[in-house]
């Protein structure tokens, strides 16, 4: 193992946490999690990304990296009334869904059927809540929050990765001068904690569809894209299959699901990690050691997060999420045919709509969808529908 390959693993593991972790702990709070229920989330996740990580790039000799669903954190964050062990109920859900998509090709089809405009439209719909808020906190603390944005808007000229990094460690900084951590932080060992599941059907429907169709829609196939733009066969079912089990797994520990890496992904598989693609693998190893050790004093930065004021906790999340709104917004605007029924999804998703206890995310796909049925049922009337290819 060359020793870039190490340093590249390091980055990637700290750009994940610096640009997500504070996401997952929004999520945690939305669904009335103690703080030992959010390190047992946390601190599941980051086992569960170590251990599939290691296991795939070693089986596949490839380097496949693996990361907890950013955007299925922010549908959970951006729910209301409902408890953790409903929220489990639904990571169950979504952890069985990836599995089943493994094992069942025509599933796969059809959720690659669902069209980019719409499935990107409603990740927009939660993400652009996070951006909103972080302006919100320019209103409640200026002097903390525009510094960071100034910040995150230079260092990101030279580098994206570099700039969520820079905001961690101001953040940091500005909580110890305002004594957020004045009674010390010592260090705390890991531990996980069961969570018995509850199987609401409001929320399977409104929490675990949506959660499993943005983590297949905006982290596993975009992951799968980056591999096979480094030149790798992806091995799309074991894949899966690998990241739905340990889904269900930590389920249990009250974390949510596992899958392919994007962002961090791209860190590890060019050159710079190791200038042979054959040893590229080693990556992922390496990947893998450092989450377990990060994992083993997790509940010591769980503590540092939680430390921080709320508005920080908000700022750094919106700063996180930026580049992701960006790029939903891209697709879901790319095609004129599908545009209007993305405008729909996106503001029924973003207005956070309830109906029947269930969320605005699964609402604002349905809404979508039925646009886009209208919308083809009328062309065919027509005669003007495009024929397949």
């Amino acid at each position: 193992m060359r020793f870039s390959a190490i340093i590249a693993a390091l980055v990637a593991a700290l750009v994940g946490i610096a640009g997500a972790l504070a996401v997952v702990l929004a999520a945690a709070a939305a669904v009335g999690a103690s703080k030992a229920e959010t390190t047992s989330w946390v601190i599941g996740l980051w086992i569960a990304m170590a251990i599939t990580s290691m296991g795939l790039s070693a089986w596949h000799r490839i380097p496949i990296i693996t990361a907890w669903s950013t955007p299925g954190a922010a549908v959970i964050a951006v729910t209301s009334g409902i408890n953790l062990r409903a929220a489990v109920g639904a990571f169950l859900l979504a952890g069985v869904l990836l599995i089943l998509t493994a094992l069942i090709a025509p599933l796969g089809r059809l959720i690659e059927r669902i069209p980019v405009a719409v499935a990107s439209a409603m990740l927009a719909g939660v993400l652009v809540r996070f951006v909103i808020a972080l302006f919100d906190g320019v209103k409640s603390d200026p002097q903390l929050v525009l510094p960071l944005i100034a910040l995150f808007l230079v260092v990101r000229l030279w580098s994206p990765p570099a700039a969520m990094l820079a905001v961690l460690a101001s953040g940091i900084a500005i909580a110890a001068r305002q004594g957020a951590f004045a009674g010390g932080l010592g260090l705390e060992l890991s531990s996980l904690n069961l969570v018995v599941p509850d199987f609401d059907p409001a929320v399977l429907i409104g929490v675990g569809i949506p959660l499993y169709l943005v983590t297949m829609a905006s982290q596993n196939l975009p992951g799968a894209a980056v591999l096979r733009a480094a030149g790798y066969a992806v091995p799309m079912a074991s894949s899966l299959a690998v990241t739905g089990v340990a889904s269900v797994v930590v389920a249990f520990a009250g974390a949510h699901t596992v899958n392919l890496s994007a962002i961090t992904a791209a860190i590890c598989t060019g050159p710079d990690a190791h200038p042979d693609p054959k040893r590229r693998w080693t990556t992922g190893i390496a990947y893998g050691v450092i989450y377990l050790a990060i994992a083993a004093v997790g509940a010591s930065i769980v503590a540092l997060f939680l430390g921080f004021p709320p508005v920080l906790i908000k700022a750094i999340a919106g700063l996180g999420l930026m580049g992701s709104l960006t790029g939903a917004l891209a697709q879901a605007m790319q095609d004129d045919r599908n545009r209007f029924a993305a405008v729909l999804t996106f503001a029924v998703t973003a207005s956070g709509i309830t109906l029947i206890g269930v969320g605005a995310a699964f609402w604002g796909l349905v809404a979508g969808l039925l646009v886009l049925g209208l919308d083809h049922a009328a062309a065919r009337v027509r005669g003007t529908a495009p024929k397949p290819p």
